[in-house]
């Protein structure tokens, strides 16, 4: 018996050697396989980077891109433990998105950060751009209500700045002449008249002189010009008008000679102590800006001064071209330094109260959903699709989603995304047998059964 087993182990030996050196160990009669290195290193697949359905049992060239094949990586479930401070509940799960796991080096070479969601008072910051207009309210237009000839003009170019009640230019005008005339007689008249013993007529000679002073009056000759006539007992050739305002004489287009009538501007006065600057303002601004909402002005002129002022009007219609609201902003202008046509910065600052949130970068907002990557501990990453709302100074609004003390990625989330969509995508990609190497044509193996008798493959029974 020592005899036969002493046999039974050399052939067993001698059998090992010759099926591959170490390959396969044969027990009893049952084939296992050997947790040598060579099998082991058979077991990698590698895949195509470009197309992801292309794998292959050995290394090489992908067939349809040429892409050389890299090895597919067995991605070892974490032990999900809640990171320092992350207190995030599982959410449901987001279309086309997968949970996915990274190594800190692939952490540090794609440059990831993360931050933790807080809940803190948020102020918007509404900058936008404006032009300095004239205040239209304090904008006078000068004519004159009798037709004639400019005789004398006393300014002589616009951009001139004048006082109110300042001389601006004289006009002949025969009608306002045969006025006087007839006002001078009226004078007369009423200092005869004033002296009979008829009530009626002294009464007529009132009426009289007052109807032709009340025409001297409505053709805006001063009271001072109508007690030069009476003193002069002659009418003034030419009327003089004067300036309704201060301000600056924005336009003139009047020359002297030229003759005019009721119709024709003589030239426009505008007072620059207050200035309107005309801002845009963007649809989404919209809901946040108010009548009465104090705004600051910078000039690229003066950019170590700043204006303080209000909206004062918004208008009711949107820009169909740029799709932005046009609102009137007022400002105070001491020293005139704002000039009309100037270009302004206006920054409005709009408190939204306490809210949570998030960076803005940290949000990927596709156009249709926004999605946020949770960092869940460990290496683990998890899509979360949130609603948002306002931004603000580098800071995005959350109105569900997320809550504060979760953490999220906030760079290098791109990459992330990425990955998410792949690891999503990849399940439902069939790789065609066609594109198998090293597996085309190939046989499975047939089985091996042990001998009748109990001995080995291949070798008589003992």
């Amino acid at each position: 018996m020592t005899k036969f087993l002493r046999r039974y182990w050399i052939w067993l030996v001698l059998a090992a050697l010759v099926l591959g050196g170490g390959s396969t160990y044969f027990y009893c009669g049952w084939h296992m396989p050997a947790a040598s290195g060579k099998a082991a290193k058979s077991a990698v697949r590698y895949r195509c980077p470009m197309h992801p359905n292309y794998t292959s049992d050995k290394p090489g060239d992908c067939p349809i891109c040429g892409m050389k094949l890299v090895p597919i990586e067995e991605e070892k479930p974490a032990r999900r433990t809640p990171a320092a401070g992350n207190v995030a509940k599982a959410g449901p799960a987001v279309a086309g998105q997968a949970a996915i796991t990274l190594s800190p080096e692939k952490q540090q070479l794609i440059g990831l950060r993360t931050q933790v969601v807080t809940r803190e008072p948020m102020t918007k910051v509404i900058r936008t751009v404006g032009q300095v207009t004239a205040d239209e309210t304090r904008i006078s237009r000068v004519y004159s209500k009798v037709g004639g000839w400019v005789e004398k003009l006393y300014v002589n170019f616009t951009g001139t700045t004048v006082r109110k009640g300042q001389p601006l230019l004289s006009i002949y005008s025969p009608e306002l002449v045969s006025t006087q005339e007839e006002y001078l007689l009226a004078l007369r008249a009423h200092a005869r008249l004033n002296q009979s013993p008829f009530q009626e007529v002294a009464g007529g000679g009132d009426s009289l002189l007052a109807a032709t002073r009340r025409r001297l009056q409505l053709w805006d000759v001063p009271e001072s010009g109508i007690r030069r006539v009476e003193q002069a007992g002659k009418p003034i050739k030419s009327l003089t008008l004067y300036s309704p305002a201060t301000g600056y004489v924005m336009d003139k287009p009047v020359l002297e000679g030229q003759k005019v009538d009721a119709s024709t501007q003589l030239m426009v006065v505008a007072d620059l102590s207050e200035v309107w600057v005309q801002a845009e303002f963007y649809e989404e601004d919209m809901p946040l800006v108010r009548v009465g909402d104090t705004a600051r002005l910078t000039a690229n002129a003066y950019p170590a001064r700043t204006w303080r002022g209000a909206i004062d009007y918004i208008y009711p219609s949107v820009d169909p071209q740029t799709r932005t609201l046009r609102a009137r902003l007022r400002f105070a202008n001491a020293g005139l330094i704002l000039k009309p046509g100037m270009y302004a910065n206006v920054m409005i600052e709009k408190p939204l109260g306490t809210q949570i949130t998030v960076p803005e970068e940290a949000v990927l907002d596709s156009g249709t959903r926004q999605i946020v990557f949770l960092d869940r501990g460990n290496g683990h990453f998890e899509p979360r699709e949130v609603k948002v709302g306002q931004r603000a100074e580098g800071r995005r609004e959350i109105l569900s989603g997320v809550e504060p003390g979760d953490r999220v990625v906030s760079s290098g989330n791109f990459l992330v995304d990425s990955e998410s969509r792949l690891k999503s995508a990849l399940p439902g990609m069939a790789a065609p047998p066609a594109h198998q190497h090293g597996t085309a044509g190939a046989k499975p193996p047939a089985k091996e059964t042990p001998p009748a008798g109990g001995g080995m493959p291949g070798m008589p029974g003992m």
